[in-house]
Formats: C-alpha cells, structure tokens, sequence
C-alpha cells in the first residue's frame, strides 16, 4: 500500500489517503505500507504534523525491528521539510546500523 497523509492535496493515483498522524501510524502497525508520503502541516497541532509520523517510525526502528516503507517528504513548510529529512536520514542509518542475521542452516 502507498500511503498518503495530507489534509489539503488531492491524493495522486494508486495511493491510500489518510489524515491524522494517528492513522497512519495504525497502518503503518498493521503492516502492507510500502511507500510513505508525508506532509507535515495537518490543520491541527494538536492532533499531529507528519513529523510525529516520522517519530514513530524512528523509535519503532530503534526499538522493536521495524522495517519502515520508503518514505517521502511533500510539505511546503521548509523548516519542516529540513527537520522531516534529517529524521528519515536517522531511520536510514539504524537501518544500516542493524546487524545482519543469516540463516547458517545446512
């Protein structure tokens, strides 16, 4: 699945679109997202910004063995845009990070 989390663009074609950080997150737990697009500015604060998707995804790396989807910045906030890359630039690097285990059956 591609997942498009926005509140205000028209969702391209063949992706799945969500509004609320909280969304996405619960996709992104049950599994299937392969591709992740994310704008960071939702309307409401209160409610999330792309970057606590981002958050999420980190921790879930660092923590638990997440494999995350390929992960896309679209905000117009360029701030945001700076602060969204340098997390997913951390994402990548504990995935480099993470010791290989090879199944060494005969």
């Amino acid at each position: 699945m591609k997942l498009f989390l926005d509140d205000e663009r028209p969702t391209p074609e063949g992706w799945d679109r969500v509004y609320w950080p909280s969304e996405a997150i619960l996709l992104l737990e049950a599994g299937g997202v392969t591709e992740l697009s994310l704008d960071h500015d939702l309307g409401d604060d209160a409610r999330g910004t792309g970057y606590d998707v981002i958050v999420w995804i980190e921790g879930a790396v660092a923590l638990r063995g997440f494999v995350p989807p390929v992960i896309r910045i679209h905000t117009a906030n360029p701030s945001a845009a700076e602060k969204m890359q340098a997390g997913v630039q951390a994402i990548e690097k504990l995935m480099r990070e993470r010791p290989v285990h090879r199944d060494i059956r005969a």
